[in-house]
């Protein structure tokens, strides 16, 4: 299985409380004892002039919320062309994986989506569970980083957007994106270690609901969440294991379920010694995978999955944003 910024400012969405006034009363004398027909007039002035500030800051708040929106639209785009060009989608994805799965309410506490990882002199960015995302996947996001960060978007909310646009631009569903993640600001920020926090793919059904269950997921949780390696492969020289799950690894779709019921697999190990299986025409499944088989509470959603790529996607929706936004609070629905 693939194994949240300082506070930006708020883009301004509500108009500005009017400038504090007395409101005067009606009878002979309109301003503060002022004659009625000069004050009338001063009325009529400071109404005025009440008016034209109000508009004025109207127009200002219309203004950069324009440029807001204008930057969140480029933001979408560049990303979208990052995904398109690179063909990186699925690292993407494992990137916001791993930032946000190390969150934990059981034995073990804490943990967020904070983008610790890009701090590699210790903690999560030295993690063996999150190998090549430090340098590959940073590395590809780095001049979107250094276009938007932190003017628009932090760090941690960009990894989350970027995995979401991902998952879109390679067919899979809409997620909506929330904002507010507050970035890591050195590696002491990071979770103890990887060890029940992560998903190991060498492990059975046990250590998935041992990792899970204490996120808040229950197994049809588990399930939908497995389903991204529908996309994607594993590097030998990453997570010692070695090959794609499906046919078509940049494609999101119910795949990764249907390979899994129809094709035979047979044990197999990697050069580092790593057991999987393969099937063959060469796609692999990892003991975790293949763990989905052997228990009938996961099974039937594997099965329903298969046959049903709408009640994946919606599950998977429901389960991924919860992943995302594990361990933070106070999200807003836009920049």
């Amino acid at each position: 299985m693939m194994a949240a910024p300082s506070a930006l400012e708020s883009r301004i969405t509500s108009t500005p409380s009017q400038i504090g006034a007395t409101r005067s009363t009606t009878g002979t004398y309109g301003v503060a004892g002022v004659s009625s027909v000069v004050g009338a007039g001063l009325v009529a002035s400071a109404a005025f002039g009440r008016r034209s500030a109000k508009q004025s800051r109207q127009r200002g708040v219309v203004s950069m919320a324009a440029r807001g929106g204008e930057s969140y639209d480029s933001l979408v785009k560049d990303l979208q062309e990052l995904v398109k060009t690179k063909q990186c989608g699925p690292i993407l994805i494992r990137l916001s994986w791993h930032d946000a799965g190390v969150f934990s309410d059981g034995k073990l506490k804490g943990g967020c989506p904070n983008a610790a990882m890009r701090f590699t002199d210790a903690g999560e960015g030295t993690f063996g569970a999150n190998a090549g995302l430090p340098d590959v996947a940073l590395g590809l996001l780095k001049p979107i980083t250094e276009k938007y960060v932190p003017s628009v978007i932090g760090h941690a909310d960009l990894w989350t957007l970027a995995a979401n646009v991902a998952i879109k631009e390679m067919g899979g569903p809409d997620i909506k994106t929330r904002f507010g993640r507050k970035d890591a600001e050195s590696s002491s920020d990071s979770v103890e270690s990887q060890v029940g926090r992560l998903p190991d793919g060498d492990k059975e059904i046990d250590h998935l609901r041992e990792i899970f269950h204490p996120k808040g997921f229950d197994d049809k949780d588990i399930v939908a969440l497995s389903g991204a390696h529908t996309v994607g492969k594993c590097h030998l020289d990453r997570s010692g294991f070695d090959g794609a799950w499906t046919e078509e690894p940049l494609k999101f779709d119910n795949t990764y379920f249907k390979e899994m019921l129809e094709k035979e697999y047979s044990e197999d190990k990697t050069e580092k010694g790593n057991p999987q299986f393969k099937s063959g025409s060469g796609t692999i499944m990892l003991i975790s995978d293949l763990a989905l088989l052997k228990d009938s509470a996961f099974k039937k959603h594997v099965e329903t999955y298969a046959k049903d790529q709408d009640a994946y996607f919606k599950d998977f929706t429901t389960a991924w944003v919860k992943l995302q936004e594990n361990g933070v609070t106070g999200l807003r629905d836009s920049l």
